[in-house]
């Protein structure tokens, strides 16, 4: 029988020699992407209640995305794109726009999108009736079947979280007092551990603070002693990275003064196209050899540089990009064809069609899809892949979470949750990763955090106190492999519902009510809603234990506990303490037996509530 090795070699020297071609071929530009036609959505209707209207049309075919414009009165149609939004468009053929209001008529046109620059024809309007302010909470329903099983429940927040540089995980300096190496090392423990994250992302592995790549006597010199420091102690844990390719050594760079974050990461394209392909076919066949072939292909994987698409991650051309895709690609292909390489790594969903198209014609591997996008749910590329021939190719959001912007503030309380949820069920199987960014806020992209909530990337602050957003990653965690058949209806808003069985009877319930205009991520009274939960299909005869678990402004939201106790940016000795005790999922009620009949209870915006009826013996 042929090993794995044995095969690796095999195919090494066919491999190389396809990897030399591509060094010398130059790119012959950016491959034309043909027309998407794209038809106007129909049926557009509406369903206004207290602060919210909900849109809803049909599916258009070919769409990736839909856009929504909104006129107030008798003004013009704006985009409902938000300042800190990069993607205004939404998967699916539904929008709640909770930006109203009272007394405001507005109206709504609708239009679906195939690719970021590609808009089909808007529908006619709609008019919307003016927000009502409520005087109690209005009421809505949440009916579960126990008994109806609708499918595996997907876990796309399994496959992989972001991470600061992962040479930071080495460092011996101190942020607010703490350890910044051990502490951003223990943060990625802890998604492991507790969340069950197989893989990390990280930009960076091939800068000069790692060493891998120098020039003596004008020749190359590689030492991966960094890279193994750093891998090493990410296998330690558990985790697998995604290895990000870049950015540019000083020594290969065609211009190191181009440069980008605090730690002067070079994004200039390479001096040497060979050169480059070289290094990462050395730091490629160095990997396989030292964590094995078998580990690398089946749980690695390469990803070709990161945000491309934007000046300040690129300093070449669309054109040098995409040879240095090809030249990456084939240099990783040349170690072992089973080893897996993909891109374009973008920013807000760019380059997505370009890519597949430059691929179709060069022969370039393309693996898996990545790109990015902040402040909404992911858009469903599916049907642009199924037009190019890669239906089957995996697609893998790299980056994602509720602001692109440092030090925003919007993520560090309970409307960070709420977002984190609804990406979550939004892309459950229509996705294979989306990879929250990132693990902590030990981040130094733009300098070290200047306090403890600050604003930060991080479901863990520094610390390692858990912020309201990882207690939502904690809770739908939690939800058992059988999905179960859940509706929501009443005057709704922003609440949705995700329910599942684990294979011992518990169920679980996520309910929650959130909306994506951050202008209330702070909260917004009219929002409010008195949730009746009802979960039929129980099994006769037994009785249930119930246990309820919320995140909002009042639960478990540790940024809440330090504000109320003190103003200053850091906390001091036995503050830390204090923080450390208070950093726990708050249950709303004691546990109690479960009556049968529905769970009644009030659920702010932004808020969570995760409902698990236990069977008992």
């Amino acid at each position: 029988m042929t090993t794995v090795e044995e095969a690796h070699e095999a195919s090494h020297e066919a491999a190389h020699s396809d990897w030399r071609e591509r060094i010398y071929k130059p790119s012959g530009g950016v491959t034309p992407v043909p027309a998407v036609e794209l038809a106007a959505p129909q049926g557009l209707r509406m369903r206004a209640g207290a602060g919210h209207v909900t849109l809803e049309w049909e599916p258009v075919e070919g769409a990736i995305g839909y856009l929504v414009h909104r006129a107030a009165g008798a003004g013009d149609f704006v985009t409902t794109k938000q300042r800190d939004v990069d993607v205004p468009q939404v998967p699916s053929p539904c929008f709640v726009d909770t930006a109203l209001v009272p007394g405001e008529t507005v109206r709504y046109i609708v239009a679906a999108v195939g690719a970021m620059d590609v808009t089909g024809p808007f529908c006619p309007p709609i008019a919307a009736a003016a927000a009502i302010v409520p005087t109690t909470p209005p009421q809505a329903s949440v009916s579960v079947r126990a008994d109806v099983t609708t499918r595996q429940l997907p876990r796309p927040w399994r496959h992989m979280i972001g991470s600061e540089h992962l040479s930071y995980s080495l460092s011996e300096d101190t942020t607010g007092g703490r350890p910044v190496g051990a502490e951003l090392t223990e943060a990625l423990r802890v998604v492991h551990d507790e969340i069950g994250v197989e893989t990390v992302r990280a930009h960076a592995i091939l800068c000069d603070d790692l060493g891998v790549y120098r020039e003596v006597d004008g020749e190359p010199v590689h030492d991966f002693t960094g890279v193994d420091a750093v891998y090493d102690s990410i296998r330690a844990i558990g985790l697998r990275p995604i290895v990000e390719i870049g950015y540019m050594p000083r020594d290969l760079a065609s211009d190191p003064a181009k440069t980008v974050f605090g730690y002067q990461a070079i994004v200039s394209p390479p001096k040497s196209y060979e050169r480059w392909g070289d290094l990462v076919a050395a730091l490629t066949r160095h990997l396989v050899e030292r964590y094995g072939l078998q580990e690398v292909r089946d749980h690695w994987a390469f990803e070709v540089w990161n945000e491309a698409n934007l000046e300040v991650f690129w300093s070449g051309t669309p054109e040098e990009f995409f040879r240095l895709y090809d030249v990456t690609a084939a240099a990783v292909k040349s170690v072992d064809p089973g080893l897996r390489v993909g891109g374009p790594s973008s920013a807000a969903n760019g380059w997505v069609r370009e890519l597949l198209a430059h691929v179709r014609e060069s022969g370039a591997a393309l693996d898996f899809v990545t790109t990015h996008t902040y402040g909404n749910a992911p858009l469903d590329w599916r049907p642009v892949l199924e037009q190019y021939g890669k239906g089957d190719v995996p697609i893998w959001w790299t980056e994602w979470g509720p602001t692109p912007t440092h030090f925003h503030g919007i993520g560090d309380g309970p409307f960070g949750a709420t977002f984190l949820l609804h990406g979550m069920k939004s892309s459950a199987g229509r996705l294979d990763a989306l990879a929250h960014w990132v693990a902590s806020d030990h981040f130094e992209e733009l300098g070290t955090p200047p306090r403890l909530f600050h604003g930060g990337f991080g479901l863990l602050t520094v610390g390692n106190l858990r912020k309201p957003r990882y207690w939502a990653l904690d809770l739908v965690n939690r939800l058992g492999d059988h999905e179960l058949a859940a509706s929501v209806g009443g005057d709704t808003a922003g609440v949705e519902a995700w329910a599942a069985r684990h294979d011992d009877g518990r169920i679980g319930v996520l309910v929650w009510n959130g909306t994506l205009n951050q202008a209330q991520a702070f909260g917004a009274p009219e929002l409010t809603r008195t949730v009746e939960l009802e979960v039929a299909g129980l099994r006769e005869g037994v009785s249930y234990r119930l246990v309820h678990h919320r995140i909002d402004e009042q639960h478990s939201n540790i940024q809440a506990v330090w504000r109320e106790h003190s103003s200053a940016d850091w906390p001091q000795g036995e503050e830390w303490d204090a923080l450390t005790a208070a950093n726990v999922l708050d249950e709303l009620e004691e546990e109690r037996t479960h009556g049968g009949g529905p769970v009644v209870f009030e659920l702010p915006m932004p808020g969570v509530s995760y409902v698990e009826l236990i069977p008992e013996a």
